[in-house]
């Protein structure tokens, strides 16, 4: 099962985080994008290319530190098809250094629009009888509140090609409360509702360590609720966001992880592809940096949650 490998991976290199790949421009180094405008102008084109270069030189230097990365799909989306073709390169690119790969996507719908999505990040393109993979992530994060209608074809797909998801639970924005904290009559909140719904939906995918196909999205901002649901749940695995420069830290993750140091990957972006900018480093040393800074983080929160052990 696809989540089995993404833990695996954790174990092996004893580092249960995810860099996210949220690349803006104004993250990336002046030489990469000067190069980038010199050769196609300030064009979508030449901010696609400069986001591949500075996407590979980080995965080259991230690549045997942490196990995994999380690209935002918003950021490419917003340069057309020329940055959609980059979200491809870049997912080709660590799956090929050996990461796992979770789209961020937050996908929504049902039927066959869900298909759809289903068939473009994890599954195959049909196109007439000639299949191909068109952008090929070992998981997508979902928003599961369309109900059954919008996770059983991501299901489906999960089983037939090897994949997982992340639903939406209880995220680690300030407003999520706003709605996820409803409380229904019975006193249970709408993010307890969900995440009891992942761990049925999980039923169907489960996996080699106790940890099913279908994960849950818990913030790191959210300590009390992420101990809260790691009880609830524990056999949905947890992909925690909101770790460095959202407030969250080694200390508030630590609730999210059962026995052996497993049960949860944690995500950071700012933090990591930005350590070049927040560190002080020469631009030619971003890479250096957000390996530097991956390294502790993953020491930081190790130190709370003690060894991994499958």
């Amino acid at each position: 099962m696809s989540l089995d490998r993404l833990i695996e991976k954790i174990a092996e290199l004893q580092n249960p985080t995810v860099a996210g790949l949220d690349t803006r421009l104004d993250y990336i180094p002046g030489f990469i994008k000067e190069k980038a405008y010199a050769k196609l102008g300030k064009t979508p084109e030449a901010a696609a290319a400069a986001m591949l270069e500075f996407n590979m030189g980080l995965i080259d230097r991230l690549c045997g530190i942490v196990p995994a990365v999380k690209p935002q799909c918003a950021y490419y989306e917003m340069y057309g098809w020329q940055g959609m073709k980059t979200l491809r390169g870049t997912i080709s690119y660590a799956k090929a250094k050996g990461m796992y790969v979770i789209t961020d996507g937050k996908r929504n719908d049902i039927g066959t629009t869900m298909q759809a999505y289903a068939a473009a990040h994890l599954g195959e393109t049909d196109i007439d009888g000639v299949k191909y993979t068109v952008f090929g992530g070992d998981a997508l994060t979902v928003n599961g509140y369309l109900g059954s209608d919008g996770i059983k074809p991501l299901i489906d797909v999960c089983k037939k090609y090897d994949k997982s998801i992340f639903v939406l639970v209880k995220t680690s924005n300030p407003s999520s409360d706003e709605l996820q904290n409803q409380a229904f009559e019975g006193g249970a909140t709408l993010y307890e509702e969900m995440g009891l719904h992942c761990g049925e939906w999980g039923k169907e995918l489960a996996g080699r360590y106790g940890y099913s196909g279908v994960g849950a999205v818990v913030g790191a901002t959210y300590p009390a609720q992420l101990a809260q649901l790691r009880e609830m749940l524990p056999g949905t695995f947890f992909l925690v966001p909101g770790y460095g420069a959202q407030g969250g830290s080694a200390k508030s993750v630590a609730p999210a992880f059962g026995k052996n140091g497993l049960g949860a990957v944690v995500n950071a972006s700012r933090s990591i592809i930005c350590a070049w900018k927040n560190s002080g480093a020469p631009e030619k040393d971003y890479a250096k940096a957000a390996a530097e800074a991956a390294a502790e983080m993953r020491d930081s929160i190790i130190r709370e949650t003690g060894k991994i052990k499958l």
